[in-house]
């Protein structure tokens, strides 16, 4: 849980912050999320997600599309001793980040944004957060 804002160096280097390290583990794995941010997982929770992937039927086009999308920018990344992680420069494209970026827990993984897309993000949540509220059937407060 929570929002840190951090930067993105001009080698493609970002902090990921001490509280998240520890659930994250040595290293974690980090690919294309939705929403044009990055989702990062810790080893445990990707082979998880790796188990419901490969449920999917290869004969389904969608199917394919999608695990080919979600794989092919997959990286396995390690905490350098400053705790910062290289992120590779078609996840940085992908999420259109740029000097300054937040980083969000959420649930079993952390999202990376650039910063500007996640203020955006933030607002337009804030702003229908009871007509989302009210649309999710599976969900009681």
């Amino acid at each position: 849980m929570g929002e840190f804002h951090h930067t993105l160096d001009n080698k493609g280097r970002i902090i990921i912050p001490a509280k998240f390290r520890k659930s994250l583990g040595e290293s974690f794995v980090i690919t294309r999320g939705m929403d044009g941010c990055l989702f990062g997982y810790p080893m445990l929770q990707w082979e998880k997600l790796e188990a419901q992937l490969d449920k999917l039927p290869l004969t389904k086009k969608d199917a394919r599309a999608f695990t080919r999308f979600f794989y092919s920018a997959a990286a396995e990344v390690e905490f350098d001793k400053q705790g910062r992680i290289n992120l590779s420069a078609s996840l940085v494209g992908f999420a259109k980040l740029t000097k300054n970026c937040v980083i969000v827990g959420v649930s079993d993984r952390i999202e990376i944004w650039d910063e500007q897309r996640w203020n955006e993000f933030s607002q337009e949540a804030e702003d229908n957060f009871e007509e989302i509220s009210e649309k999710m059937t599976d969900f009681d407060f």
